[in-house]
């Protein structure tokens, strides 16, 4: 079982061998979420439940990490990239069905940026969050950071920027 949990959390080689393992966590949360959205039959709303859901087991996932690596808060664990990174998105489901490939480009690139940037700075009270006992400090701060994302992303949905 500790293997299992191990290499989940980390995303077998991508959290252990690749370099920024955080960045590469984010692009594979969002390759799955492409993948689920526009080839999967679940809803968008779906697709939103099943990642807070995966969002949700990684609470103790990440806590068993933590004390398998014996870290606090180890670079290696991805899933919460992995699982956040799909919230940003929340708001703006609309644009990533629309038939401008354009403005889905935007919005993912956009997103994957401001989630990025919010991740690793983790300004706005977003380091308070990380400091939150075990797995919950691991998880919580990737939420904050992909809702605060969300809501940039929402505001740029609501006024348009006249190239899209």
């Amino acid at each position: 079982m500790d293997f299992f949990i191990r290499n989940l959390s980390t995303l077998g080689p991508i959290g252990k061998n690749l370099p920024a393992p955080g960045t590469f966590g984010s692009l594979a949360g969002l390759f799955f979420f492409c993948l689920l959205f526009w080839f999967s039959t679940l809803s968008p709303m779906g697709i939103m439940i099943l990642f807070s859901v995966l969002f949700i087991v990684g609470i103790p996932l990440c806590t068993r990490a933590e004390v398998l690596l014996e870290k606090e808060d180890p670079p290696e664990v991805i899933w919460d990239e992995f699982t956040a990174i799909p919230l940003v998105f929340v708001f703006c489901l609309d644009e990533l069905n629309s038939c401008s490939n354009t403005k889905i480009l935007f919005f993912l690139t956009m997103g994957f940026i401001l989630f990025r940037i919010f991740d690793i700075a983790k300004p706005v009270g977003i380091k308070k969050l990380q400091k939150l006992p075990k797995g919950m400090g691991v998880m919580i701060d990737d939420l904050a950071a992909a809702l605060v994302s969300a809501l940039l992303l929402y505001v740029l949905k609501t006024f348009p920027l006249s190239f899209l």
